[in-house]
């Protein structure tokens, strides 16, 4: 997830959005217009998603980690306990999210889904070194470093270690928060 989402970031600065948007007959990019209108709308609700991912992580993690089949708890009383903690809109009792929930069951991601808000925190700690360049998004020692601390190392070793590797240090949230625009100013 790391990779990836290091590269929706690039989506959201004009000088490259303005070149990858270019119309294919007439060379126009994007209007400016439009993409401060995008800009504007980005981070609605931020709050709300962040909200949403830290309820399915912790139900993933609840339901792998310490849910006993023998407590005589169904899998939907266990993300309701946990909806009393953190969500801000409760679901219809009808609704049955845990039934159709393959994130956790198929495809890889068992007692793994934080993985996603993880690898955010990740790549915009990573990102932030571009916003922390005098060159920034086109800083070239930058984007070979991370080509070579987090691409070329694939899963030859963790995810924190090439971060560690990349950025010299522990990652923090800041970075995420600004760009969720979440953070304190």
């Amino acid at each position: 997830e790391l990779p990836s989402q290091y590269m929706e970031n690039f989506c959201w600065e004009w000088e490259v959005l303005a070149y990858m948007t270019q119309h294919i007959d007439s060379g126009v990019p994007l209007p400016r217009k439009l993409f401060d209108k995008m800009l504007a709308a980005k981070n609605f609700q931020s709050g709300l998603q962040t909200l949403r991912q830290i309820e399915y992580s912790l139900f993933d993690m609840h339901l792998h980690f310490d849910f006993n089949l023998d407590d005589g708890k169904t899998a939907l009383q266990l993300l309701d306990k946990i909806r009393e903690q953190v969500a801000v809109v409760i679901p219809p009792g009808f609704n049955r999210f845990p039934n159709s929930f393959s994130h956790i069951f198929a495809g890889g991601y068992a007692a793994g889904y934080y993985s996603y808000k993880w690898a955010e925190v990740l790549s915009a700690d990573a990102y932030s070194m571009f916003e922390e360049s005098a060159d920034g998004v086109m800083n070239e020692k930058i984007s070979a470093r991370f080509r070579d601390e987090i691409l070329a190392v694939g899963g030859s070793r963790t995810a924190l270690e090439s971060f560690v590797a990349l950025r010299g240090r522990e990652p923090k949230i800041d970075a995420l928060l600004r760009h969720s625009g979440m953070a304190v100013k």
